[in-house]
């Protein structure tokens, strides 16, 4: 195999699709049609979790109730760049939270968007904002923003 054609600028070609399966699908189809964040609990623990899993980190047990979340909550912790590598669909500075959402034990990795990175803190309440055109990725969300919610 020729190492030309797996790294091209610094980055890794795959040369396969990822699929994300029937518990992942089930997540994204939610965001895409119908703007809302869906987790799904652990019988035995009952954690939620955000993004969906299809067997508790815990307990390994299937997780097959779906709970619908609200599409609100608290930064964990976040963090700002002033550059991009052309893989954030962002200008610069971005801002990347770590949001636990309302209702879940997990967390999601997303922007933060519409504030000054400065006016940015932990404990912030916030609200997810969907894009306009959604296609069945995470990017449906487009990004959270400050929110009194």
């Amino acid at each position: 195999m020729d190492v030309e054609n797996i790294i091209y600028h610094g980055r890794i070609k795959v040369p396969y699709k990822w699929y994300v399966g029937e518990t992942g699908s089930r997540f994204f189809i939610g965001l895409r049609d119908n703007k809302e964040l869906w987790g799904n609990r652990c019988p035995k623990c009952d954690r939620v979790y955000v993004p969906p899993i299809k067997t508790c980190w815990e307990c390994f047990v299937p997780t097959k109730e779906w709970v619908k979340l609200k599409d609100t909550g608290t930064v964990e912790s976040f963090t700002v760049t002033h550059y991009s590598e052309g893989v954030a669909p962002k200008d610069v500075p971005i801002i990347y939270g770590l949001i636990k959402i309302d209702g879940a034990d997990g967390s999601l990795l997303h922007f933060i968007g519409d504030v000054e990175p400065g006016d940015v803190s932990v404990g912030m309440r916030v609200k997810a904002v969907f894009a306009e055109e959604r296609t069945g990725s995470i990017l449906d969300i487009k990004h959270f923003v400050p929110s009194n919610e």
